[in-house]
């Protein structure tokens, strides 16, 4: 519980700020306006929180959530009322599908004027209300302190998310007694032990189980847990691409990705399964297509800490509501059952994995991720990705684990997510290197970022995978539209020149045998570093 030893009566202003200092709150992502003209201005007389000043607000949403993801921190998110709250909608939207905890404050108009069109008046509160775990519109200041509080408690509680805090004008330079003493209890989820009994049985009783780790094990941080239980029972494990590095994938009990652009292997394991054990794993569409629904459904055992989550998709034969961190240590002492011979069954799943190949003598894109995997094998990096092609090649040719990431947007699946998360992880991180893994086109919906990365001379790899198309929409119209190729084929500018209009250090790779020369040059500087790589056009997945 927070102390004070005497009353302070501030303005609303300064209230925000010393309630963010209350909550641990260090960095903030934003963009002024008039009508957060007073919290910028107490921003500036105070040093323990640090802003980032990035140039476009979604970028601001989508920084704060690489912040997020790899501090397992509330990122925060400053900016002015109208069409700078519109602009986060997109990042908030990333954020709720995939589970982070965003706090995202908007300034607003006089509260005399809302509803009255007044200049830079949007009703933000009702644009998010289907993308955040919660809205609150602040017009008292009374309502202030302990709306943050509650405000931080849900956006970190359950599966995790963004929170709007939409704040008057005129609140801040209303007074008011600051409050040292809030207190916000904590939810803690219990664990049904009947459900767990059950679930103890089904695994001892199986012969072909197979875990999916989804992204639960990562918000829940269970990997830890995750590796003792997989070592004591030998159960094969696999994984959707948000549980990508919860289970290391050199390790021989992982047999690759599901879904549509999964591994042969991991949609095989499930099929021959008997039992399928879902660790925080959503089944979306691009899994679910993959598979008849009602051979899941009569294997399916399904753990996750969003009752929401529970038959939504694929109802399961058994389920419990539970942080994965907290039920692994349990099932350990439960599941007396030793799996090997069915792990050495599924090596042999190995076998149907497609192996790229090069159809030309240009650039491939998988012999960029692949020595890009190679040459960082010993470095200390945190990996992200825009969405696309580069995306699939990353994930398919990386080598993941528990300390060897990738931030990717999934659920939402948003373009200009890569660059602005990579800030955020740099900002978080500054001793660790953070690769940018982009496409040409992705890139141009944040390059204006280079400023952030500039001023802030951040330590981010930009790898382009410039192939000169919307290349994850080409090959579908290559697929299902007889290559009439309608509007997928993009200009581009001379990224080099780009780079050096902002002072960054880049280079152009045309030739395969240039690939590991350009990557250890841009690693052996601290600064951001641009690789232009030509690829194959028509290089599909």
């Amino acid at each position: 519980m927070l102390t004070q030893s005497k009353i302070q009566t501030m303005n609303g202003a300064k209230l925000v700020i010393n309630t963010l200092k209350d909550l641990g709150v260090d960095t903030i992502f934003g963009y002024p306006g008039g009508v957060v003209l007073e919290l910028y201005d107490e921003l500036y007389k105070q040093k323990d929180i640090k802003h980032i000043l990035v140039r476009h607000e979604q970028s601001a949403t989508h920084a704060a959530e690489g912040y997020a993801r790899t501090t397992g921190k509330c990122g925060v998110v400053l900016v002015t009322s109208g069409p700078g709250a519109t602009n986060t909608i997109t990042g908030i939207t990333n954020a709720y599908l995939d589970g982070y905890p965003l706090i995202v404050i908007a300034g607003q108009v006089f509260k005399n004027l809302i509803g009255k069109d007044a200049f830079q008046e949007a009703n933000i509160c009702e644009m998010t209300k289907t993308c955040t775990k919660k809205v609150f519109q602040i017009s008292d200041i009374k309502n202030l302190q302990s709306t943050f509080f509650e405000a931080f408690k849900i956006a970190n509680s359950g599966k995790k998310g963004p929170v709007v805090i939409d704040i008057t004008k005129d609140v801040f330079s209303q007074n008011a007694e600051y409050n040292a003493n809030i207190n916000v209890k904590e939810t803690v989820i219990g664990i049904d032990n009947i459900s767990v009994s059950r679930i103890a049985d089904l695994i001892n009783n199986s012969k072909k189980p197979v875990i999916i780790t989804g992204g639960g094990v990562n918000h829940s941080q269970a990997c830890e847990e995750l590796q003792y239980f997989i070592n004591s029972t030998n159960i094969p494990v696999v994984s959707t691409m948000m549980g990508l590095g919860a289970y290391n994938q050199q390790d021989e009990h992982y047999l690759g990705m599901i879904g549509i652009f999964g591994n042969n292997s991991a949609n095989s394991l499930l099929k021959k399964s008997d039992l399928i054990i879902s660790l925080g794993a959503r089944f979306n569409d691009r899994i679910s297509c993959m598979f008849d629904a009602e051979d899941l459904s009569s294997k399916l055992i399904q753990i996750d800490i969003n009752e929401k989550e529970i038959s939504r998709v694929i109802k399961p034969i058994e389920s419990i509501i539970c942080d994965i961190k907290d039920i692994l240590p349990i099932l350990m002492t439960s599941v007396n059952a030793d799996f090997s011979d069915w792990l050495r069954q599924a090596q042999d799943f190995r076998l149907l994995n497609k192996i790229p190949k090069k159809n030309s003598n240009m650039i491939h894109s998988f012999e960029i991720i692949r020595t890009l995997d190679k040459i960082t094998q010993n470095k200390d990096v945190i990996f992200t990705s825009e969405v696309g092609q580069h995306q699939l090649w990353a994930i398919q040719n990386l080598h993941l684990n528990p300390d060897r990431k990738i931030l990717l947007s999934g659920g939402a699946g948003t373009m200009g997510f890569g660059l602005p998360a990579a800030i955020g992880a740099a900002i978080a991180n500054p001793k660790r290197p953070v690769v940018c893994i982009t496409g040409d086109g992705s890139f141009q919906m944040s390059l204006h970022e280079l400023a952030t990365c500039k001023d802030y001379n951040l330590n981010i790899k930009i790898l382009i995978l410039n192939n000169g198309y919307l290349g994850m929409v080409r090959q579908l119209q290559q697929n299902k539209c007889e290559g009439r190729y309608s509007q997928t084929k993009i200009s581009n500018p001379d990224f080099v020149t780009l780079a050096q209009s902002y002072g960054i250090k880049s280079s152009e790779v045309h030739s395969s045998t240039d690939i590991e020369n350009a990557l250890n040059k841009a690693f052996s500087t601290d600064e951001t570093y641009i690789i232009d790589f030509k690829t194959e056009p028509y290089e599909t997945l």
